[in-house]
């Protein structure tokens, strides 16, 4: 790992792929697309898995492997899922036996550099927002008739969108993909915003950072200028143009907002589109929107096709939804608030309302103890659910005292459904019941999605006061 927190680039010039002997570490989503792309270049492709059961499904032409933190001899290169941390076995193996290992989006920026028009790389990271913003930049794109598409940490795999054809590439890149991928040099790229997440996996915050750094990289430069570390990005990034996003009055290198309308003075488009007309509303959603706005003009897209591409686009699942309103009080499922970062920004979008905060997980070594000082006067209550309940309690009790706070601990019908109940309870008409858990699943449900489900399901199950509808 190099000083800016991401794989030695040097080490990573692309080896000839045809007929060379190439270990796939990991066989989830993006191990089985890059699996099938090595072998239609003609590579002898081994796979492997910490979970045997997940070796039984492979594409044709690869074969599975043995132990997963072994280098098989003779091995030219490994492409490793995003989650395997630098100081994992396997890593440091790779490294004593001089074998480079990059990640899923590594090898689909050499296949499509080697095209001969190559793919356009537009790519957002950051710790809350990106898929909100690549969603809205592939409907702004579209809507300006390019065929392009959204990829990457969305579900969708960036090799799967080359391999596709695809001429334009909206992309959503995490930090492990960064690290693992440090030859990425997209058309125009952006870091949202910057906050503690992930902090077990890259050790530092200011290794987290630096694998963010990694979507500045090339011409174009784009960051939250309102967002501390994502503008000392943005300032020290080698890009020829720079430009920032900002919920204030845009200055000439900017994207922002001048009464309640989203204005580009950085590409010269003027007046995009009203504040009010962007889905999600708040400011997280405008924030996400002139991101959104400035890679697609960073491109040549229209103000028209830009307006119409926000005005068409709304949120995927899990992000801010309501989902119902019982007794006078609404249940808002915002899962996807995965981090402290997000959870601020969701329990500020539910201004003026009170809330009653669902919140627990898996912190990943992320602090909350700012965030729960920040918003004491947001809370009517919170409940607490997940493995990492003690530090959230701690940070409740020193920064919110007078905040009712339960601890949910096991359930009879399961601790989604406790903690709806128990929400319910301590809330009063007009309050707002929040899912915005500032913590991973994995802990008690298989991801975010399947979180989200279960508060609604749990929500589905509350008896309304008679003669009010659910």
């Amino acid at each position: 790992m190099d000083a800016r927190g991401r794989a030695d680039a040097a080490s990573t010039t692309p080896p000839e792929l045809a007929g060379a002997a190439v270990l796939v570490a990991g066989a989830g989503v993006s191990g089985l697309a890059a699996a099938a792309a090595l072998v239609e270049l003609g590579a002898r492709v081994t796979v492997t898995d910490a979970v045997p059961d997940r070796l039984t499904d492979l594409p044709p032409g690869a074969r599975a492997g043995g132990d997963p933190d072994a280098v098989p001899p003779g091995t030219a290169l490994i492409v490793t899922s995003p989650g395997r941390r630098p100081d994992h076995p396997l890593v440091t193996a790779a490294a004593a036996a001089g074998v480079p290992l990059v990640g899923e989006p590594e090898l689909a920026w050499w296949i499509g550099q080697a095209r001969p028009v190559p793919p356009e790389w537009l790519v957002v990271t950051g710790t809350n927002g990106k898929t909100t913003t690549v969603g809205m930049l592939a409907s702004i794109l579209r809507a300006a008739g390019r065929d392009a598409v959204a990829c990457g940490n969305i579900g969708y795999t960036v090799i799967d969108a080359v391999r596709a054809g695809h001429p334009v590439l909206a992309v959503e890149l995490s930090s492990f993909q960064l690290h693992w991928s440090p030859s990425i040099r997209p058309a125009a790229g952006c870091v949202l915003n910057v906050a503690d997440d992930h902090l077990d996996w890259h050790g530092s915050m200011a290794a987290y950072a630096a694998a963010k750094a990694g979507a500045l990289l090339g011409p174009v430069a784009i960051a939250g200028a309102d967002d501390p570390a994502a503008a000392a990005l943005l300032a020290a990034s080698p890009a020829p143009r720079r430009v920032g996003v900002t919920l204030g009055e845009p200055g000439p290198d900017q994207l922002g907002v001048v009464e309640d309308v989203l204005v580009d003075r950085a590409f010269g488009g003027g007046e995009l589109v009203a504040a009010s007309a962007v889905h999600p509303g708040g400011a997280p959603g405008v924030t996400d929107a002139l991101a959104a706005a400035a890679l697609a003009r960073a491109t040549g897209v229209g103000p028209d096709a830009v307006r119409a591409g926000l005005d068409d686009f709304r949120p995927g699942p899990h992000r801010g939804a309501d989902i119902a309103t019982v007794a006078g009080v609404r249940f808002v499922d915002d899962s996807k608030a995965t981090n402290p970062h997000a959870a601020a920004a969701s329990l500020m979008a539910q201004a003026p309302a009170q809330v009653v905060w669902i919140v627990g997980g898996l912190l990943k070594g992320a602090k909350v103890d700012d965030l729960v000082a920040r918003h004491a006067d947001r809370l009517r209550a919170a409940v607490v659910i997940g493995t990492d309940r003690a530090e959230i309690l701690t940070a409740l009790a020193r920064h919110a005292p007078d905040v009712p706070v339960a601890e949910v601990t096991a359930g009879n019908d399961g601790p989604m459904m406790t903690a709806v109940r128990r929400g319910a309870a301590l809330a009063r008409q007009g309050d707002v019941v929040l899912l915005a858990p500032a913590a991973a699943s994995m802990d008690q449900f298989v991801d975010y999605a399947d979180r989200g489900r279960a508060f609604a399901e749990a929500v589905a199950g509350l008896q309304p006061r008679p003669g009010e509808a659910r």
